[in-house]
């Protein structure tokens, strides 16, 4: 018998492609045999404090249970960029019989294991749970502080984003911020400040990329990809590429205002990065959210050089309006999406901005992301003609 920690999208791929699982949740886990050391697989969604993983036996990802099986492997990770980057990657190598999944898409249990290639989006979880799989080329993007209450500290998210560096040979690659340049690892490291130092490497020329920061980041890691593994480097397919809705979404209202949808900034980093090509604008955001604990000093300093009003949002508005009053930066405590859209349409004109890219999770008022993103749009849409 195969046992399977969690009930959710990763636990039911598993019962649906192997023969005699069981899945276990806080609800039937008094059902699991203590004594057995039967294979124990964790669903990545299941924290390292909670009682099942406490007392179970054996334990390992799924990463960890196909690493026999597993074909030529791509492993993309780091804190904002990764699905991105994940599906860009895909996007070059898709003629190569490539397949990509992981923490998006497909779970690794029901991937192709006939396809050439997997390209795998790997989140922090499941790496905390991996001591055996590894990949065969790591693409490691910037990684900054998020999911603080699921693994205690940053250092140890950090460490579990490092960790496939632990098991990889000679051989093999990994592209790898500066900061860790010296970290032990067998592996072969290629490493970056910014996209300017990937092009140099890899003798690509941004100018001939139509993305800009920070998905051009994104890019030229696929790039790279592509190039260490069939030494080619493709403009035009790259340039091909559709980025997500939610990411950065450029939306005009019927009065030609800018709106910006980065539903999906679930973390500092990801607002900073959003921000950044509209320095030279006058920014009304949208903040808020569940912050998942995370520390936001970071973020209210990088607005010192930016002309920025918060409109706070979400469960931690009022620990925004403090940190505003903090840094003396102009805040609107509202609570709610709609009621901050309606704040900015009063204030804003074309010279500009207004974007929704929160720093926090959704899951305070929203069933996701998406749903967060979705709405935003409506209510612009819904705006009258001035």
């Amino acid at each position: 018998m195969i046992r399977v920690l969690g009930k959710g999208l990763t636990a039911k791929a598993l019962k649906d492609s192997l023969v005699d699982v069981e899945l276990y949740d806080d609800e039937n886990f008094n059902e699991y045999n203590l004594s057995s050391d039967e294979v124990t697989i964790v669903s990545p969604g299941i924290p390292p404090f909670n009682n099942m993983v406490k007392n179970a036996n054996n334990l390992m990802s799924d990463y960890d249970y196909f690493s026999s099986s597993m074909p030529f492997s791509i492993w993309i990770s780091g804190t904002n960029g990764k699905t991105t980057t994940t599906q860009m990657t895909q996007h070059l190598l898709e003629d190569y019989r490539s397949v990509c999944g992981g923490n998006i898409g497909t779970p690794i249990s029901k991937l192709d294991k006939n396809s050439k290639i997997w390209i795998l989006e790997t989140s922090s979880f499941t790496l905390h749970y991996t001591n055996k799989a590894r990949p065969n080329l790591y693409i490691l993007l910037p990684i900054s502080e998020d999911h603080i209450t699921w693994h205690n500290s940053f250092k140890e998210y950090e460490l579990s984003k490092l960790k496939p560096l632990n098991f990889m040979k000679e051989g093999e690659i990994a592209i790898v911020p500066k900061k860790y340049e010296n970290y032990k690892t067998n592996a072969k490291l290629i490493t970056y400040n910014n996209s300017d130092d990937l092009c140099k490497e890899f003798n690509i020329d941004k100018n001939e990329i139509k993305f800009k920061e920070p998905f051009l980041l994104d890019a030229i890691l696929a790039m790279a990809s592509k190039k260490i593994i069939f030494d080619e480097i493709d403009y035009e397919k790259i340039n091909s590429f559709k980025v997500d809705a939610h990411k950065i979404e450029e939306v005009l209202d019927k009065n030609n205002r800018l709106w910006i949808n980065d539903s999906k900034a679930t973390n500092v980093d990801a607002t900073i990065n959003a921000l950044v090509p509209y320095k030279s604008k006058k920014i009304h955001l949208i903040l808020g959210g569940d912050d998942k604990g995370a520390n936001l000093t970071p973020l209210f300093e990088f607005f010192n050089d930016y002309n920025v009003d918060i409109y706070a949002i979400g469960t931690n508005s009022d620990k925004l309006e403090s940190l505003c009053d903090k840094y003396d930066i102009k805040c609107y405590n509202l609570k709610y999406l709609k009621n901050a859209v309606e704040k900015i349409n009063v204030k804003l004109d074309k010279s500009a901005i207004a974007i929704l890219s929160p720093a926090a999770a959704s899951l305070d008022q929203f069933s996701s992301y998406a749903q967060r993103g979705n709405e935003f749009k409506e209510l612009i849409s819904a705006l009258s003609l001035n």
